[in-house]
């Protein structure tokens, strides 16, 4: 007399074999599915009779991008501007080959206003060393607001957005190119 199956086992047995066939590539493709954030990183070089430099690296948030710097060889317990100029040059000695702070909105034109490219002050500890990040709402990586083939500089001064009349934070300490990574 043969045994009768009713097919639960079976189907049981198929469900594992096709799961674990199917699970490695599955969990494999994870990865490439998911989508990919944006970076941008710049080399920060000394300019003409400084030592400060390191990286700049700059990451798409649904926030805002942001700034994560770490920086060496600047001046014990100073602060400094930390901005992105308009062009992506850094020939000049003085950093003056950069242009202007990058202002793409009309906002530029108004007294006292912060422009987008102005990314705010960094503090260097007693070693000299600055480290930490900042996340700046109004620009991107890739559109109008895109840092992408522009320069990032280290000012010698910070920036006082509420000083009259303005002035600016100094010439360039460090600057560097920011490039798709």
């Amino acid at each position: 007399m043969r045994k009768r199956n009713d097919g639960r086992a079976m189907q049981a047995f198929t469900a594992l074999i096709v799961t674990a066939a199917l699970g490695v590539p599955v969990a494999g493709c994870t990865s490439f599915l998911r989508p990919q954030e944006k970076r941008a990183v710049a080399q920060m070089v000394p300019s003409l009779g400084h030592q400060a430099r390191g990286t700049v690296t700059f990451i798409e948030r649904s926030d805002g991008v942001q700034v994560t710097y770490n920086l060496t060889g600047l001046p014990p317990s100073s602060d400094h501007a930390l901005q992105v100029h308009e062009r992506g040059d850094c020939n000049a000695a003085d950093g003056s080959s950069a242009g202007a702070v990058f202002a793409p909105a009309a906002d530029r034109l108004k007294n006292g206003a912060r422009v987008e490219g102005d990314l705010g002050n960094i503090h260097a500890d007693s070693t000299g060393v600055a480290a930490g990040f900042i996340v700046a709402p109004d620009v991107s990586l890739d559109g109008v607001r895109s840092v992408l083939q522009r320069s990032v500089l280290l000012h010698r001064d910070a920036t006082d957005p509420y000083a009259y009349p303005q002035h600016g934070p100094g010439p360039a300490i460090a600057c560097g190119l920011i490039r798709a990574q």
